[in-house]
């Protein structure tokens, strides 16, 4: 697992397949996942994927938690509706949890991290109760969904982020559309030789 969106220590030649990458955007609800993903998606030019807001468009759920306040993720439903479009690549997907997804779809994870004080107050604002605010501090504090990242893909490809405040929003994306053309340029490189190699 790295802290650096470093092209040369993040880009695995094995999973170079797909013209254009798979980003993963996760982290604890509330720390930016979705705001990243659209100006990182209006950068790239990379699709953005929101999982909550399919979940709920394409009913791939079994059903609402009260308790929770939110929807039961039928895994199968989605990972059969997503299946098509991300084995083609080119998107930035995002969703509080990653380990539903399967391993070989991504190509880059990043996991944003944000002070408990912060968090706290941009949970609030969202208007959530006591109950699923202290569960997703705690998710936070215990640093759960890193540790379900580093679980579920390779450490060189899963990246945390801190994502406090707007400076930190723009340097990550910064850093998205750096690693993004990187990325491309190797594949465009890898093309050529293996034309290269085909002629001879």
């Amino acid at each position: 697992m790295s802290n650096s969106l470093d092209p040369e220590q993040t880009i695995q030649e094995a999973y170079m397949e797909r013209q254009t990458p798979n980003i993963l955007i996760t982290g604890t609800p509330g720390t930016g996942k979705t705001t990243l993903s659209q100006l990182a998606s209006e950068s790239t030019g990379l699709p953005h994927i929101n999982v909550g807001e399919l979940v709920k468009e394409k009913s791939l759920h079994q059903g609402y938690d009260q308790e929770f306040q939110s929807w039961i993720l039928d895994d199968d439903k989605l990972v059969d509706e997503l299946e098509e479009t991300l084995s083609s690549g080119g998107n930035i997907v995002d969703f509080h949890s990653c380990e539903v997804f399967p391993e070989r779809w991504f190509d880059l994870v990043l996991v944003l991290r944000t002070d408990n004080t912060i968090l706290y107050d941009r949970l609030k604002d969202r208007g959530y109760s006591q109950k699923k605010i202290t569960e997703n501090i705690d998710s936070e504090i215990f640093q759960v969904i890193l540790e379900e990242a580093k679980e579920s893909y390779a450490a060189e490809i899963v990246v945390d982020l801190q994502s406090n405040n707007i400076e930190d929003m723009q340097s990550n994306v910064a850093r998205i559309e750096e690693w993004v053309e990187t990325w491309k340029a190797r594949t465009n490189e890898k093309d050529s030789q293996e034309n290269l190699n085909t002629k001879h």
